[in-house]
């Protein structure tokens, strides 16, 4: 969730509707008052509780014009009523975003760019109030230069570091199908792709990267933290970085971060 001033936007709809709004009011927030919802993409991890939520709240939904389309057919055929049910939820609740097309919410301005995973059209994006502006790049492959370019000059970068390669190679609950998936340039970055990043693309300026969507099977969180407090220190040998690396679980609500 980002806020800014008076502005409220979630981002994403993965959890339950009950448990984003156990989370929110865990941290002090009230879901009704949200001035939207961003939908980076339509894989159920990011979107499968909004349908129930958009009952619980009164604000537009923003998302791309492929990536309703693949969230209202998503894994369902003709039969099933679940297309009829998302598709009644959203309606006169939309608000189409594009790629590099920049928008706003409230007092936040937000900017859209192409990142690369097998989803239809996934999204990061920045978010600038008052000078001050955060990103979020969530559920990619690799990074590329528009991301690399996007990052810069950053105050605050959440960004996902999925796996560790090896736990993930040698992860019994995974078929190697879905290792391969993950593993490829249109899966999800590893431990050792955002080390990499931090090395050689990193510009420095942000004050905090929060590491998210970590595998629960496949990564642990003090590993994926080491990889890149490293990474920092290899980065900048000669002087102290005030960059500092924040965690994110998956069972339980991150801390506020400020900027």
């Amino acid at each position: 969730m980002i806020v800014a001033g008076n502005t409220r936007v979630l981002v994403d709809a993965g959890l339950s509707a009950k448990e984003i709004v156990r989370r929110l009011a865990m941290v002090g927030e009230d879901a009704q008052r949200l001035d939207g919802v961003l939908v980076t993409h339509e894989h159920g991890d990011h979107a499968g509780g909004l349908r129930v939520l958009l009952g619980t709240v009164d604000c537009p939904v923003y998302i791309s014009a492929q990536t309703l389309d693949a969230y209202v057919s998503e894994r369902f055929n003709v039969n099933n009523e679940e297309p009829r049910r998302r598709e009644k939820a959203l309606r006169n609740r939309v608000e189409q975003i594009e790629s590099s097309k920049d928008f706003r919410i409230g007092e936040i301005d937000f900017h859209p760019f192409t990142i690369p995973h097998d989803a239809v059209d996934n999204f990061g994006f920045t978010a600038t109030h008052h000078g001050v502006k955060i990103a979020t790049v969530m559920d990619f492959g690799h990074i590329t230069t528009l991301v690399s370019e996007q990052l810069r000059g950053c105050a605050a970068i959440v960004i996902e570091s999925n796996h560790s390669r090896d736990m993930l190679k040698a992860c019994d609950n995974y078929p190697w199908d879905l290792k391969q998936r993950i593993l490829s340039r249109l899966g999800h970055l590893s431990n050792e792709d955002l080390a990499d990043w931090i090395r050689d693309g990193f510009d420095g300026a942000a004050k905090y990267i929060v590491l998210a969507h970590l595998s629960q099977r496949a990564n642990n969180p003090y590993l994926a933290k080491i990889n890149a407090e490293v990474a920092l220190q290899e980065k900048t040998p000669l002087f102290p970085c005030e960059t500092e690396i924040c965690l994110s679980y998956p069972k339980e609500p991150t801390p506020w971060i400020e900027v």
